[in-house]
């Protein structure tokens, strides 16, 4: 009967998560998983997700420090209970809040790794110096990707009527279904002009209708964001850049940061990079004031480093 109802809460939290705060699949995914792992740890507890105790709750919470978690997985996993309690006290059925007496663990957010932007330039270089048509590709997407700040999701979902008309400004739909405008500079325009024209050579046979603006001949049609990936290890090895440092996302993070460092307001790249908190948007302050820091030392008078 317990995990009866367990399960009927967890079911109603999802529905609620995707109906009223549109999210994403790939969350709502996150949070059935996250609290399949509770509700797996409180049954050996001899308890459930709807009458587990505040000691339940903190010897779960315990348990996954224990395991050797990756720490983000471990704050993802607190933080889906934690939300899931509170819908749950929300909706009166319970009368009390088990996870709230239990403090999260403190910890520093990591910063983002950045690339320089010598190391953009000679990343889209070796891009653009592979052969023929896979080099037109993938030049075009990192130019996309350091261009606008587009997650990899974004890139590679981009259906090819957003860019048939060479446009100025993308229309993303980011997390949450949530549509944002992103700006294409010139290089970014210029290198998509240039793939558009070999663009057939990646169609799959007999799907000369295919929406998407990178597609593929794999079974979803459409390049994936782990092909990608790939793709951008071979081309910063080819830059001499260190492969680890090089991924999808770093270059969203070095668009954010290089923008900051050249004066950018940070409600204007918190809006381009679609973040709904403003407090997502800072951690790139920090990495713009180290650059600061240093013109002001190599460049003042008076500077230290003179």
């Amino acid at each position: 009967m317990s995990a009866q109802t367990a399960e009927g809460w967890v079911e109603a939290f999802l529905e609620m998560m995707a109906v009223e705060r549109a999210a994403a699949r790939n969350t709502l995914t996150a949070y059935g998983k996250d609290l399949l792992d509770a509700q797996g740890f409180l049954a050996g507890q001899g308890t459930s997700l709807d009458d587990a105790a505040a000691e339940d709750i903190e010897a779960y919470f315990a348990e996954l420090g224990a395991r050797g978690l990756a720490p983000a997985t471990a704050a993802r996993r607190r933080a889906s209970v934690r939300q899931f309690y509170r819908f749950v006290l929300g909706e009166g059925w319970r009368t009390d809040d088990p996870s709230r007496r239990v403090d999260a663990p403190r910890k520093g957010r990591p910063l983002p790794r950045v690339l320089s932007r010598a190391e953009v330039d000679a990343l889209i270089a070796a891009a653009a110096a592979k052969d023929g048509a896979q080099g037109l590709r993938l030049a075009c997407m990192v130019e996309l990707l350091y261009a606008s700040g587009l997650r990899v999701s974004e890139l590679t979902a981009l259906p090819l009527a957003v860019l048939a008309r060479d446009p100025a400004y993308l229309i993303v739909k980011g997390k949450g279904g949530k549509e944002r405008l992103a700006p294409l500079n010139d290089a970014a325009r210029t290198a998509v002009k240039a793939y558009l024209e070999v663009r057939k050579i990646f169609l799959p046979k007999g799907d000369a209708a295919n929406p998407w603006l990178f597609p593929s001949r794999g079974k979803g049609g459409r390049l994936t964001p782990r092909r990608l990936a790939q793709l951008l290890d071979e081309a910063a090895r080819d830059a001499g850049v260190d492969p680890e440092r090089v991924s999808p996302h770093v270059l969203r993070h070095a668009f954010a940061t290089h923008l900051l460092e050249g004066g950018a307001d940070l409600r204007v790249v918190q809006t381009l990079l679609g973040h709904a908190d403003i407090a997502t948007t800072q951690i790139y302050t920090h990495l713009a004031s180290d650059h600061l820091r240093e013109v002001v030392e190599t460049k003042h008078p008076l500077g230290r480093k003179r």
